[in-house]
């Protein structure tokens, strides 16, 4: 899907007109259109050919002769059949653009630790699409395969892959505030994969197994400004000569500043059903497996969100081997952590970047660049996020959401972030329960309930029966949990003092690390308040 989309994009400017005839001269000004993204040696070299069949132009790329523009060395082996699409010009100025997928490559490459060999094999593949020259994208694509193969070996390990067929739509337009909207969804059958870890030296033997009967991909790009980016590909192609970027960089500094935001934001997805984990100890299990991501593009005011969530979680019964027999019970069966970051200002950061940016020097910017740069981003209280999450079995249930906070302008190794945290628990006292009975029998378990006891001391009660930790961690080294301090703030310590009183301890003969051995003074434990 890369290679079609990243060759079909080199057909931004050509601009069929319609009714015209498919011919010879047609044919060269698709050349000549496209080698303006991928440079005339493609051409001249036989790595593309634009040649008229039928009633639409076929474009064949050929990775044999792509090779043999690659300077000799026996470090990478391919061998893969030559890619043909065939675009045909449309009455409204886009392309119908359609191939099949090549049906099977083969790799070799040449590792620190031996040949690494990959073969796959695609089972009728299709493509075919509409291709918007003035948009730079496709306003709509389908692609679908029977079914995939793949397997890898090298020295220590091997990877077997397969797959059952797979349906894949995509859709484009204008978007209302600049470049376009996408989306895109693939569906995969039959979903497996088996990697064995084969290490004679280490005599280490473990398979891994992933299974699910399905999964689908799901993606968004809003504002994504795929015409500057295909700009600045050309202005890469056509300055490639070092002496010629410097002379032209006030163009490459306006064709940057064009592609910013480069999109508006971006979310993808992954979403597996019944997914199966086989390892030596037996096989875990999932219903519903998803990992997802986010991020705003280039803001001064970003966001970007991180998330994996498992439910129905299952362990085979082996699992009690490796963990106490009490403790199988406590374990989650449905898990959801999502995270991020936001106040992330890149857009001030990219814009004074290409504006400082000067190739004509040495270095092309400042020495102490970073430094500025770095401080006002962090002047912008940018936050680490602990978004809603949660953590659950079928007895208890925990959920937390938190943020951390930068509040300096520049790193300081004798300041903390501020941190904020709430965690609330349903069923502390089963879990507590489940501990206690454990200490009959495991001692072991006692210190778990000792900390269990000390932690709800710290809790208050919610009306609802919940209990709740509110933690707040500031700069200055205090912790309160609960509006009650724990912990104060660190001693202030000047470095210039600290720096003497460290020459002072090696002119007396004082080992340093030898005293690190002696008992540090014990200090006092804080006051556990009255439970609430």
């Amino acid at each position: 899907m890369r290679r079609v989309l990243t060759t079909v994009s080199a057909l931004a400017i050509c601009a069929p007109a319609y009714g015209q005839s498919i011919d010879s001269q047609g044919a060269a000004q698709v050349q000549k259109d496209i080698a303006r993204y991928l440079g005339s040696q493609a051409f001249d070299k036989g790595v593309i050919k634009v040649e008229p069949k039928g009633d639409a132009y076929q474009l064949t790329i050929d990775f044999k002769a792509l090779v043999n523009t690659l300077p000799k060395q026996d470090f990478v082996k391919f061998d893969v059949p030559a890619y043909v699409l065939a675009v045909k010009p449309r009455a409204d100025g886009a392309w119908d653009v359609s191939s099949a997928l090549p049906s099977k490559g083969t790799f070799e490459v040449k590792t620190p630790d031996g040949q690494q060999n990959t073969e796959i094999e695609i089972k009728d593949g299709k493509f075919s699409g509409v291709y918007d020259t003035a948009l730079a994208t496709f306003t709509s694509m389908t692609s679908s395969m029977a079914g995939m193969t793949m397997s890898s070996k090298d020295p220590k390990s091997s990877v077997q892959a397969s797959a059952g067929a797979s349906t894949m739509t995509g859709s484009g337009g204008k978007a209302a505030d600049g470049g376009v909207d996408f989306t895109m969804n693939q569906t995969v059958a039959d979903f497996s994969e088996t990697v064995t870890i084969d290490d004679p030296e280490s005599g280490m033997k473990v398979p891994l197994t992933f299974r699910a009967p399905s999964f689908v991909v799901d993606a968004t790009a809003k504002g994504l400004r795929s015409r500057a980016i295909l700009d600045l590909v050309a202005f890469g192609v056509a300055n490639q000569d070092e002496a010629k970027v410097k002379a032209n960089q006030a163009e490459l500094k306006t064709l940057l500043l064009a592609a910013l935001p480069v999109w508006q934001r971006f979310d993808g997805s992954y979403n597996f059903k019944d997914f199966k984990l086989g390892t030596p100890l037996g096989e875990f299990g999932m219903t519903e497996l998803v990992a997802k991501f986010g991020a705003d593009g280039v803001s001064q005011n970003g966001k970007l969100n991180y998330g994996f969530k498992a439910s129905g979680l299952t362990v085979p019964a082996s699992a009690g081997q490796m963990l106490p027999t009490w403790s199988i019970s406590l374990l989650p069966t449905d898990v959801e952590l999502n995270f991020g970051g936001s106040n992330l200002d890149l857009d001030t950061m990219a814009r004074k970047t290409i504006d400082t940016l000067d190739l004509t020097k040495e270095p092309p910017l400042p020495a102490d660049f970073g430094d500025k740069i770095g401080a006002e981003f962090l002047a912008k209280s940018p936050k680490i996020l602990i978004e809603p999450s949660i953590v659950k079995n079928k007895d208890a249930e925990i959920a937390f959401k938190g943020e951390v906070r930068f509040p300096f302008d520049k790193p300081d190794p004798t300041k903390k972030p501020d941190m904020d945290l709430t965690v609330t628990v349903l069923g502390y006292d089963k879990i507590v329960e489940t501990l206690q009975e454990a200490a009959k029998t495991t001692p072991d378990a006692s210190n778990a309930v000792t900390a269990a006891l000390a932690m709800k001391g710290f809790a208050k009660t919610l009306p609802d029966g919940r209990i709740e930790w509110v933690l707040n961690g500031k700069s200055d080294g205090s912790v309160a949990v609960n509006g009650v301090t724990v912990k104060g703030p660190d001693p202030i310590v000047d470095p210039a003092e600290d720096g003497a009183a460290g020459d002072a301890i090696q002119e007396e003969g004082t080992d340093p690390a030898q005293d690190a051995t002696e008992p540090a003074q014990e200090e006092q434990a804080p006051q556990q308040p009255t439970q609430q």
